[in-house]
């Protein structure tokens, strides 16, 4: 397969090239930190930011891509389901 843009380099501004689920978990860091998230089913994430600062984003919307530097979506505080990382 051809890929024309395989010589360009990737910015944060860019499209993803790489998703993976996310468990949430109170104690373990993600696999790897997000470029963005994509949530499946809405309700509210706390994650823990790249800056280090942990935030709780109320009453995200199904289907929602939301472009957050994570390092850890928590089980505690978080109600949306089905959250894929892309990086």
């Amino acid at each position: 397969m051809t890929d024309r843009f395989e010589n360009t380099a990737p910015s944060l501004a860019g499209p993803a090239s790489h998703g993976f689920a996310i468990t949430p978990s109170d104690s373990a860091l993600l696999v790897e930190n997000t470029r963005a998230i994509y949530v499946g089913s809405g309700g509210d994430i706390a994650a823990l930011m790249l800056s280090g600062a942990n935030v709780l984003l109320s009453a995200v919307p199904s289907g929602s891509i939301l472009p957050l530097r994570l390092t850890k979506i928590m089980a505690s505080g978080t109600t949306a389901d089905n959250i894929v990382g892309l990086a």
